[in-house]
């Protein structure tokens, strides 16, 4: 009898350990689709279910609408970094852009991100990813994936061949692979026509396949697609040119998003097919009805939206688990049954218990609390600054004044209620625990001016040169 036992609480804990996609014959398939620069209320899916604010006033998504409604979405996702270059670095290896040194993206500026004015010097950041950091694509294709990347690259000059994905655009930047000023909106259906011909050789292979749509900016000024401009027009409203623009562009994503879901669903593979959407860093300017934007290491800079349908995953969804992109890794490894041991470093944890309980659980990561290191000049107007999240606490150091932001984001998600002064003893805490994380990934850290001459700058030129 006690053998007996044994044996039936033995068959229960491996039925509850089992992936999401057991029932399946085969390992499953994954595409997944980042956008550019779309905040946490930038499209027309609600992120969370209490704010109606989390979706757009003037967007219209409706396949994206359709993917949430299939699938779960998460209300408190976090891009790594308000950056696409760090972000994209993150996402690929499950290490933060702290511990990659990819803390920033190339345009020119002085210092990666530098300000010679500035009462500060930020370090100087890598811009290629180091051949020695294995990628989720690397994991894949050794577990027997096809792998492929279509549309923006932006993490180096090396070809993402040379990072695991068989077929690719090459390493493209903002320009895309024709270097022109917006490749929005032709790459967009150009890589969408490229993904899914590289997935219908694959089932026709009868080969599992891990497929990365990488949009290219399409919002602030984005190209329109006639057609989708045509759409727009037709919907009414009082909408001003900037909506009217951002609406059409917007649209263009969702049409060629839905050209996707219809192709998976064409070949029979929707059904054993994990899609997931989420974005690079929240929107330039205003994400209301949060704080900041892309380049600000405030919520409307980091939040953004994060939709995961697939076998096992319950439709209509949404959790409240907050999510890393550095979760995204370990998750697909999970989905895939891949068997080797992770690499070291990996600072995200899988979502699968998560995405099989309703939404509802916790994330096992080596370290409770997440960071955003953000040291340099940019759109902020506090200059180079770090974040931490624990639990409902989020702590903000800028290290121009070292003066600390503290702010509980279940109570206030806007930060408008600096805590610092309140809660000292919580400021003083969380900021250690910051030391702490950015001692031990050894993170580069601004370093103070010797130049620094505050009577030759005002706060409008600083203001400038951040921009």
């Amino acid at each position: 009898m006690r053998r007996l036992l044994w044996f039936l609480n033995l068959s229960v804990a491996a039925l509850l350990a089992a992936p999401v996609h057991a029932a399946t014959a085969q390992p499953p398939n994954f595409v997944f689709i980042l956008g550019e620069g779309h905040g946490w209320s930038s499209t027309s899916v609600q992120m969370e279910d209490a704010v109606p604010a989390s979706k757009s006033a003037f967007v219209r998504t409706p396949n994206l609408e359709k993917l949430a409604a299939g699938g779960m979405r998460f209300a408190s996702f976090y891009a790594p970094s308000p950056r696409c270059t760090p972000t994209r670095a993150a996402i690929f290896t499950g290490k933060s852009p702290a511990q990659l040194h990819m803390t920033f993206v190339g345009e020119g500026k002085k210092d990666s991100g530098g300000n010679p004015d500035g009462r500060v010097i930020s370090p100087v950041a890598s811009l290629e990813l180091a051949a020695s950091e294995t990628t989720i694509a690397e994991l894949l294709k050794q577990a027997g994936f096809a792998t492929a990347h279509f549309g923006k690259w932006h993490v180096g000059r090396v070809s993402p061949s040379q990072h695991g994905f068989d077929e690719s655009d090459g390493p493209t930047n903002n320009g895309g692979p024709d270097n022109v000023a917006n490749p929005h909106p032709r790459q967009l259906y150009g890589m969408t026509e490229r993904g899914l011909d590289f997935v219908a050789r694959q089932v026709k292979a009868g080969k599992p396949f891990y497929l990365q749509l990488s949009h290219y900016a399409s919002r602030q000024g984005g190209d329109a697609s006639p057609e989708a401009l045509a759409a727009v027009k037709s919907w009414g409203g009082n909408l001003n040119e900037r909506e009217i623009a951002e609406a059409a562009a917007d649209f263009d994503l969702d049409i060629a998003f839905g050209q996707v879901l219809k192709r998976l669903d064409e070949l029979g593979i929707a059904d054993n097919t994990f899609v997931i959407f989420t974005t690079d860093h929240g929107t330039p300017g205003r994400n209301p009805p949060l704080a900041g934007g892309k380049g600000t290491v405030s919520e409307g800079g980091l939040r953004v939206p994060f939709i995961i349908r697939g076998p096992g995953i319950p439709s209509g969804v949404c959790s409240y688990v907050r999510a890393i992109g550095e979760d995204l890794f370990p998750t697909i490894a999970a989905l895939a049954q891949v068997r080797k041991p992770l690499p070291r470093g990996i600072e995200g944890g899988s979502l699968v218990s998560v995405l099989t309980n309703a939404g509802r659980g916790t994330v096992q990561r080596p370290r409770e609390e997440f960071i955003v290191h953000f040291p340099h000049y940019d759109k902020d107007a506090i200059g180079p600054a770090s974040a931490i999240y624990l639990r409902d606490f989020k702590l903000i150091r800028a290290y121009e004044t070292s003066a600390l932001r503290l702010f509980n984001l279940a109570e206030d998600p806007g930060e408008r209620h600096n805590l610092a002064q309140e809660m000292p003893d919580k400021a003083r805490a969380l900021n250690q625990r910051l030391s702490d994380y950015l001692a031990v990934v050894n993170a580069q850290l601004p370093t103070p001016n010797p130049n620094f001459d505050p009577s030759t700058v005002t706060d409008a030129k600083q203001r400038k040169n951040r921009r």
